[in-house]
């Protein structure tokens, strides 16, 4: 398994997470309750159709995975007693039988013990085509899913697939958790089950209430196999606007300002007796471009946008000094990063080219036509995001320059990010689109960008389709020797460049702020709640 252990890595993530100011008040040491404030609402607490972060957040109070990622990016068992690798005898030689032996001393919620039948009914469940699961990437490539005994289970692969340790129940872009079979298995389809609501994990915590669209609580799981949580009540709260959210961090009505955005981070800096926590993860953000939208199915078209679009400016000034620009998606710290792929400077002379060489040209009041249909765009981002929000007037202002005009629209996060096709990016249903993305801990981007990875069956919301493409991801999927797998990114990274199905702005760290009282916090690529069991408060 490929280990995504990178010395600046760790550098960056401790000089980061130094950033603490003397407290000033607030949660009293030794208190019982944690107050969480998040922009968005889940939609379910099924960790199968987990399509948001902050699904995959909520989720880890549940459930367990089966393999953990700390804070450095290391890999650790979790539900598991070992990481599997060649070295260990986990994964074959020929890397197509991947084996994990489960913990003894694990129980559900309810009281019945976890076993190797969870985790294959948790497979199968993913598997079944009347789920609404947002990605099967990594997990269609297994072939059959044996359990020798209660605490055995082991994946049979059609072929080789390297990131498949950080896949399953894991750390990637598919399912993280593993759900209970004695509750679930007599349901033919999972999509609408009461489970959803009323959730029953391994987890260190206990859904107890859900007040939606308000907050949910949770209590600690007195028998959770890594020893009871040390803080006994967590309340998340739902905040969708992002100045409430810092004005309540700073009179310590909430103690974690989960995932806060780069505008938020300005105003944090300067706010008294909050520490400031900013992890590197794969992560990028910038605008997703609909390439089955007719205004933009021409590439010409799109490396336009990209040219007329000064990102270096936006990032400035938009991110605060928070983030850097990206000139891909896989960014600079990991293994994978190509500093050679071709990059879209700002050249506005150079997009009206392009346009004029598609077959745009401008009409009466500078905006561009073609055979009588104007070039109006529809840019649709989440509601209340306060850096997309920044992002999207100067967006409008340098496509405007360049003859290209655009409306402005927003949704709520539930609505622009659910799954299957009913969403508004699943469901095609915008020209270009001001979001992110965040992957998992390996390199693996194809769950955005293969064919077979469209809306329902995962997050290729651009559409986009190329079989070069698709046989670059082979290549980069089904070799564990690295030097393989970066070659096969290059090449994945400049089709990207090429085709420009998004344009990336910048490699969005993971920032939250929190109560200084809060011990133990650490942040990470994944979750930043991956050792919530050993919170003090």
């Amino acid at each position: 398994m490929v280990a995504f252990r990178i010395a600046s890595l760790f550098v960056l993530i401790a000089a980061l997470t130094a950033c603490t100011r003397v407290q000033t008040g607030g949660t009293p040491s030794g208190s019982h309750t944690l107050n969480i404030g998040a922009a968005v609402a889940p939609n379910s607490f099924n960790p199968l159709l987990n399509t948001e972060q902050v699904e995959t957040m909520v989720d880890r109070f549940v459930y367990d995975p089966l393999v953990v990622t700390d804070n450095t990016g290391a890999q650790r068992p979790d539900l598991a007693v070992q990481v599997p690798s060649q070295q260990n005898g986990g994964i074959s030689r020929d890397g197509r039988t991947i084996t994990y032996k489960l913990r003894h001393d694990v129980k559900w919620h309810d009281g019945v013990p976890f076993t190797s039948e969870d985790v294959a009914f948790s497979f199968h469940a993913t598997m079944n085509p009347k789920n609404n699961i947002s990605t099967r990437t990594g997990y269609d490539l297994v072939d059959r899913v044996t359990t020798p005994d209660r605490y055995t289970v082991v994946f049979h692969l059609r072929r080789p697939y390297a990131p498949i340790v950080t896949t399953l129940f894991s750390s990637g872009v598919g399912p993280a958790f593993v759900v209970p079979a004695h509750l679930l298995r007599s349901y033919s389809v999972l999509n609408s089950v009461p489970f959803n609501a009323n959730p029953i994990g391994t987890g260190p915590y206990r859904m107890v209430r859900w007040m939606r669209g308000d907050h949910i609580e949770f209590q600690a799981n007195p028998n959770y196999f890594m020893g009871k949580p040390k803080i006994a009540t967590i309340i998340l709260r739902f905040i969708p606007d992002e100045n409430t959210m810092v004005n309540q961090l700073r009179t310590h009505e909430i103690d974690w300002f989960f995932s806060a955005s780069e505008s938020s981070y300005n105003e944090l800096k300067a706010v008294p007796g909050v520490r400031i926590v900013i992890s590197p993860q794969n992560s990028e953000r910038g605008m997703l471009i609909n390439t089955e939208s007719p205004l933009v199915r021409d590439r010409r078209v799109r490396q336009a946008i990209a040219y007329a679009i000064d990102k270096e400016a936006i990032v400035q000034k938009a991110t605060y000094g928070a983030a850097h620009a990206a000139t891909e998606d896989l960014p600079s710290f990991m293994w994978a990063y190509d500093p050679h792929v071709r990059r879209y400077l700002y050249d506005p002379a150079r997009a009206k080219q392009l346009l004029a060489e598609a077959g745009w040209k401008p009409g009466p009041d500078g905006i561009l036509a073609k055979n009588g249909q104007r070039m109006q765009l529809e840019l649709v981002l989440r509601q209340g995001a306060a850096t997309d929000t920044a992002m999207s007037v100067l967006v409008q202002s340098y496509l405007k320059a360049a003859g290209i005009e655009v409306s402005i629209k927003t949704y709520q996060g539930s609505m622009l990010f659910a799954g299957g096709t009913s969403g508004i990016l699943s469901g095609g249903r915008y020209d270009i689109d001001l979001s992110g993305f965040e992957s998992g801990t390996d390199p693996d981007n194809s769950a955005q960008f293969i064919c077979s990875a469209r809306p329902p069956n995962g997050f290729n919301w651009t559409r986009y389709c190329n079989p070069e493409m698709d046989a670059a991801q082979e290549q980069a999927l089904g070799s564990y020797d690295r030097g393989v797998r970066k070659a096969a990114y290059a090449k994945i990274e400049g089709l990207l460049a090429r085709d420009v199905p998004q344009i990336f702005f910048y490699w969005q760290p993971q920032i939250d702020a929190v109560n200084p009282a809060l011990k133990h916090f650490t942040g990470g690529p994944f979750t930043s709640n991956w050792n919530v069991y050993q919170w003090e408060l």
